[in-house]
């Protein structure tokens, strides 16, 4: 369960880290609490499940690198296999499942379209079965806040 003081972090959280030398000391001063419990909060979350992940974000276009949104329709059977195929590549940033004939999409992020194109290949081979590219044509920026 989340007390008051998780869903006080996760919705400042979500309106960005800021930039300083202790951006963690900053958000606890606003919040009134300390940095450590901050830090700890976040951990537990971690731990717990509760956040999958805590971190940046990166335009990868932007710094130079290359990134694509891919889907597989993957026999149902097979789920948890092609699963651990797609996240065994450290290029994967996250996979998740839909309901959809394609029903299984991630995230690839490289250093190049070469790699990306080498990436979807070897996932290919590997699970024996068509991998849908859907490289970016446009960036829109959409803010998304959810409070908790």
């Amino acid at each position: 369960m989340m007390d008051e003081l998780d869903k006080k972090i996760l919705n400042r959280a979500q309106l960005g880290i800021p930039v300083s030398d202790k951006p963690f000391a900053d958000i606890a001063e606003e919040l009134g609490c300390s940095e450590q419990q901050i830090l700890s909060k976040l951990q537990d979350m971690l731990a717990d499940g509760l956040l999958s992940r805590f971190g940046p974000m990166y335009d990868a276009a932007s710094l130079g690198g290359a990134f694509t949104l891919a889907a597989i329709d993957v026999p149902e059977h097979r789920f948890d296999e092609v699963t651990e195929i797609v996240n065994s590549f450290s290029q994967v940033a996250h996979n998740y499942k839909r309901q959809h004939q394609l029903n299984m999409w991630f995230v690839v992020g490289t250093e190049s379209q070469q790699e990306i194109d080498s990436v979807i290949k070897d996932i290919e081979q590997q699970t024996q079965l068509s991998v849908l590219n859907f490289p970016k044509e446009e960036e829109f920026y959409v803010r998304l806040y959810l409070p908790v």
